[in-house]
């Protein structure tokens, strides 16, 4: 059975998900499909619209055969350790062939060729030290602008394409190099593919198209509708069915607007030298934190949003600054996420969801894993298992009247199964 690997969130699962998700079996030639998808929280430092679970029936619906859950001490990180982990589950798993993932550029020459030459350009850092692009990008950092951009500018010049630099800053390319880039670190034998993004760019919250929308721009519309309906024609009608039918259980929306009293009460108590503590917190971060809280006035309305404003500078992206307030809010400790901790790949593949074709991949992923295939969290122990475990507890705490059993239900519930 010849298996493509993808990496998502599905926040929530829309058209051109599935786009991507067909063109992936169409390139790769596969019968298969493996998704890797984050949890409870997210890349860009958010909490998912609706559960795991609810995400996972999308993709199991959509036709991927298994779900494995990207552990929180991922999903939650920058690029680089982002794609690091996901990467890594996916050649750790054994049974994936290759892999796919959108992109503006759609060029996978272009974008492997330069993973190749970064890579290279580290790897072979005189007596061990740091090489070249690290060295760039500190320079560029030291000056003032966003990790984006100095990334991309840091890329460019090790590339000697300074006319990269434009390409590299678009988000998806940035993602794909850092996939490609972990492929070269693990050494992974998966063959990459990629295809150009359809119509709507990531970040874009309007809507353009008559069927296709970003994630974003889907999210921003329910905020404003507040009812499942005004996501219908960019949807599938799974999607559409499952988010009404977590909107009617008040499961969802899940938003910072969830957290934002708790979040506040953390920061209220917590001394600026117990955030230093606090995975993203740097730079002396924490005082500015702390100044940024106490001028956000609730009775504005958007207190999150105000604090966001409050915080942003040219350094501080907002999405470092929801990644840095996902770690407040979650108590993830700088040990727990270590570079050493986090460079050993994931530790095991937390199954979510699988389908029939999926149970015959499963048995074989049972024998061919380079780490344990967990179904049963109660019968495994791992300290990132426990971040999951907590954290999906902390999302669901945002339901508008959870029950024990939503709760705790990361610790008990077996994947799901589709026919």
């Amino acid at each position: 059975m010849k298996t493509v690997g993808i990496i998502v969130e599905y926040n929530p699962l829309h058209n051109g998900h599935v786009y991507h998700f067909q063109q992936s079996k169409i390139v790769s030639g596969a019968d298969a499909v493996v998704a890797v998808m984050s949890g409870s929280f997210l890349q860009r430092g958010e909490p998912a619209l609706v559960s795991k679970w609810a995400r996972t029936e999308m993709a199991l619906r959509m036709g991927a055969d298994v779900v494995i859950e990207l552990p929180v001490a991922y999903s939650t990180q920058p690029a680089e350790w982002f794609a690091f982990g996901a990467v890594s589950a996916l050649e750790a798993a054994g049974v994936v062939d290759s892999f796919c993932f959108g992109s503006e550029s759609g060029d996978i020459g272009l974008l492997r060729t330069a993973a190749k030459r970064l890579h290279s350009a580290d790897r072979h850092a005189p007596d061990g030290g740091e090489g070249r692009f690290q060295e760039a990008l500190r320079s560029h950092l030291k000056n003032g602008i966003s990790y984006p951009h100095a990334y991309a500018a840091a890329a460019a010049g090790c590339l000697g394409d300074q006319s990269g630099a434009d390409w590299l800053a678009q988000p998806n390319n940035t993602l794909g190099l850092h996939y490609l880039l972990a492929l070269e670190r693990l050494g992974g034998t998966m063959t990459p593919y990629t295809i150009s993004r359809q119509k709507a760019d990531y970040h874009q919250t309007d809507i353009t198209d008559e069927q296709i929308a970003s994630a974003t721009a889907l999210r921003k519309l329910l905020a404003d509708e507040g009812r499942a309906e005004a996501l219908r024609p960019f949807v599938p009608d799974y999607t559409w069915t499952i988010l009404k039918r977590e909107l009617e259980a008040g499961r969802a929306p899940v938003s910072w607007d969830c957290f934002y009293r708790v979040l506040f009460a953390r920061l209220a108590v917590t001394a600026p030298a117990e955030l230093t503590g606090i995975g993203e917190v740097t730079e002396g971060l924490e005082h500015r934190i702390g100044r940024a809280v106490a001028d956000v006035q609730p009775d504005l309305g958007d207190p999150f949003g105000q604090l966001m404003n409050n915080l942003k500078t040219k350094r501080y992206t907002r999405t470092k600054l929801q990644r840095t307030m996902t770690r407040i809010l979650l108590h993830h400790r700088k040990e727990e996420l270590s570079p050493e901790l986090l460079g050993q790949g994931v530790p095991y593949l937390r199954v979510l969801g699988f389908s029939a074709q999926g149970q015959e991949l499963l048995k074989q992923m049972r024998t061919r894993s380079a780490v344990p295939v967990v179904t049963k969290a109660a019968a495994f122990r791992h300290p990132f298992l426990e971040l999951d475990i907590r954290s999906a507890t902390v999302h669901a705490s945002a339901f508008r009247s959870p029950a024990k059993a939503e709760l705790w239900r990361d610790y008990y519930e077996p994947p799901l199964r589709l026919p």
